[in-house]
């Protein structure tokens, strides 16, 4: 999959976007259960946040909370063309660097960005080949209405 960049010249580098992660070991690797952070971004203007939710079930690392924020604060400072292509490069980030079993992404633009449009919201999944356990993302309501 191609690793889509922001429509500006100051795009991070996936690398470097990347380095903002800190995963940490996992407490019990051997239980599955969904860790969930959630935040806020300003991909489209400086004063309208866009929210952002990751869930995952862990392998062997978790996210570090406070890499989450300081990641969105520098994904935030970014012109994203579109609310898309800002969630496959989350999703493409957090799947790189977690390396977890299950991946969900849920990115929502600000009310209000677009007229005539009452809300705009991307959900993207990811997960590891033959990793499957319905029993526990059933759990789960939509990342939105909780």
């Amino acid at each position: 999959m191609n690793d889509p960049e922001p429509d500006n010249d100051i795009a991070i580098a996936p690398h470097r976007r990347r380095g903002l992660l800190d995963a940490v070991r996992n407490p019990d690797f051997k239980l599955e259960y969904i860790a969930s952070l959630r935040g806020h971004m300003t991909p489209f203007d400086g004063d309208r946040r866009s929210g952002v939710v990751l869930r995952y079930v862990p392998d062997r690392l978790i996210l570090e909370p406070a890499s989450f924020v300081r990641y969105l604060d520098a994904m935030g400072a970014q012109q994203w063309p579109s609310l898309e292509q800002a969630a496959v490069t989350l999703l493409n980030d957090f799947s790189n660097e977690l390396v977890a079993r299950w991946v969900q992404v849920a990115v929502s633009a600000p009310s209000g960005l677009y007229h005539g449009i009452d809300s705009h919201d991307v959900l993207l999944e990811d997960r590891q080949p033959n990793w499957d356990n319905a029993g526990l993302l059933a759990r789960l309501g939509h990342p939105s209405r909780r």
